[in-house]
């Protein structure tokens, strides 16, 4: 009480301490979020094929307008496919929910599917001697027309299928992490950039570097061809291992 014996110095105290801990609050599911979906997209970000492929459009004739639509296009997919699962799964942030479930389930498979495809491309790796055949996407990808280089930056990352296991896997952690409105715009931009930023690294290179920056991304892209095998395998079952991880800790909740 004050001096006239009123309890306003009390309310005044309480409504200050709830306002701070929501402050508080706040700040620690955001960054939850972010841990959440951190994985996923250096995952994104460190696909072998999609680098290599703005290396090869930044090099052609029309590399400079091909590169930014295609970074453009790269962004506009992935940031498409995110709000499309955060949609889906808008009620995800409670445990018992069906969108919980299904998300949770959805783990299970994405990440036993990640696995599969590890394994897999192990398995059919090029043995010594045999020549690696590039991905029919990647011909003739020097003179690609605007509109083929902005669609084939939108389809390698909203539409591939591994990419789009990664992104609603991202995006479902974001969700059930609990973040809303612009919290969950945030952290939707934030893996929308970090899964873009090779991309994106490599056309601003090519913008400000000259000829310098040419033999450096191309030295870029001989390594990922050259280790393109391997780092997809370990992308791939460490980052399955971890899906599958999630959505059978998701399920024994």
């Amino acid at each position: 009480m004050d001096a006239r014996g009123s309890p306003v110095r009390p309310l005044r105290g309480h409504v200050d301490l709830l306002l701070r801990s929501h402050e508080v609050k706040g700040n620690p599911l955001l960054s939850q979020a972010m841990g959440a979906m951190l994985p996923a997209a250096l995952a994104v970000a460190l696909s072998p094929f999609p680098l290599i492929g703005i290396v090869l459009i930044l090099s052609g004739s029309q590399g400079r307008r091909n590169g930014l639509l295609f970074a453009a296009g790269w962004i506009t997919g992935l940031g498409i496919a995110a709000t499309l699962v955060a949609v889906l799964f808008g009620g995800a942030d409670d445990p018992d929910s069906t969108s919980s479930a299904i998300a949770d389930w959805g783990r299970v498979l994405a990440g036993a599917a990640l696995i599969v495809l590890g394994v897999r491309k192990w398995w059919n790796r090029p043995r010594a001697g045999e020549q690696v055949e590039a991905p029919r996407w990647m011909a003739r990808l020097d003179d690609a027309t605007a509109g083929r280089a902005l669609l084939l930056g939108v389809l390698l990352s909203g539409a591939n299928p591994k990419n789009l296991m990664l992104t609603a896997s991202a995006t479902a952690s974001i969700v059930e992490a609990g973040v809303h409105d612009v919290g969950l715009a945030a952290a939707v931009a934030v893996f929308v950039l970090i899964a873009s930023c090779t991309v994106v690294g490599a056309v601003g290179i090519h913008l400000v570097g000259g000829q310098r920056a040419a033999s450096f991304l191309d030295s870029v892209r001989q390594f990922m061809v050259t280790n393109s095998t391997v780092i997809t395998v370990i992308v791939l079952l460490l980052l399955g291992a971890s899906v599958l991880g999630d959505g059978l800790s998701g399920l024994g909740r």
